[in-house]
């Protein structure tokens, strides 16, 4: 099948060390939580220098709210040595669309560096004649990768305070597939969670929920409304979540639901990762509060929704085992 090459390579400066900007990207799994357009990476392989990667990544479009979601095959090699990342990526719904290229990094001063990113992608010919969009986007894709990586680095100074991981987990007696199903049908939540006021769920493929979410579980008692994308693996047991309109006071919130079965029941565990907003921190909690006060009411406010969530997904299987038996 005949193609067209649609090439694009653009560089910018980027107030962080070069070691800094070559480590976020080589990181591919913390990527949800740095970069805004990104859902969940998947590690599917690795040797320390070759992986093999499943990006989902949402990207915004009219007449789909929360935006439509995506998914791609990614290989990578890893180069320290020079700080350059070589890349070929294919995306899973339109065989033969490959971008391939490469990262460079290049120190400029003790905290300065050049980002580069050259990029080539192949779209079939039939591909490239019936979506006008797809022609137009690999040099606008890649000063939006540029963009997201460096708005990312630069606050590399304050990201350990800014990041925040944690987890609260629960062990219920009881099946995991009914603690799964409680956890799946996100648009019963309303009548279920107390914190949860209304919900808005489209699912255009199976497994892929783009939910809209009102829920008063912050202190205060105020509605506050989320969009997220949630990508949902029933024979793993797992659903892995990216807010991608989190509330004011988060840059950034990635997570997971995973089920941990054994002989008599189901550990579940909910998993958070967290960038906080910092510009964001006075006006929301107040002009003498610390970032360490709000990492302890950030996480205090989302170890409040789950205890709710995992208490009710353990009622619902525990109760439904004993009316069976």
């Amino acid at each position: 099948m005949s193609s067209r090459v649609h090439a694009g390579e653009d560089a910018v400066e980027v107030a962080a060390p070069a070691g800094v900007v070559y480590g976020l990207l080589a990181d591919a799994v913390r990527w949800p939580v740095f970069l805004p357009s990104h859902v969940h990476v998947e590690r599917v392989d690795f040797d320390g220098v070759q992986e093999r990667l499943l990006v989902w990544e949402v990207a915004e479009e009219a007449g789909a709210p929360g935006g439509h979601v995506r998914s791609w095959h990614t290989r990578r090699v890893l180069r320290p040595q020079d700080r350059s990342v070589v890349f070929e990526e294919e995306d899973q719904a339109r065989p033969g669309m490959v971008t391939s290229g490469v990262w460079t990094v290049r120190p400029a001063g003790e905290t300065r560096c050049v980002l580069g990113l050259r990029q080539e992608r192949v779209l079939p010919v039939l591909l490239a004649a019936g979506d006008s969009r797809l022609r137009g986007d690999a040099a606008a894709d890649v000063g939006r990768r540029l963009g997201q990586v460096r708005g990312a680095a630069e606050q590399w100074e304050d990201l350990d305070e800014l990041l925040l991981s944690f987890e609260d987990r629960i062990r219920v007696e009881g099946p995991a597939e009914l603690v799964y199903d409680f956890l799946y049908r996100i648009g019963d939540w309303p009548e279920r969670l107390p914190h949860v006021e209304g919900t808005r769920v489209r699912e255009d493929a199976p497994g892929i929920q783009v939910v809209r979410v009102d829920t008063c579980a912050a202190e205060g008692g105020g509605t506050v409304t989320t969009r997220a994308v949630r990508l949902c693996f029933p024979h793993a047991g797992r659903i892995v979540y990216k807010e991608t309109r989190p509330p004011r006071l988060l840059a950034a919130h990635s997570g997971e639901w995973s089920l941990l079965p054994d002989a008599s029941g189901v550990t579940v565990v909910a998993t958070h990762r967290v960038m906080l907003r910092q510009d964001a921190v006075a006006r929301e909690l107040g002009e003498n509060t610390s970032l360490l006060e709000a990492r302890r009411y950030v996480q205090g406010w989302l170890s409040r929704a789950d205890r709710q969530a995992l208490g009710l997904a353990k009622w619902h299987a525990e109760s439904t085992v004993r009316r069976l038996r």
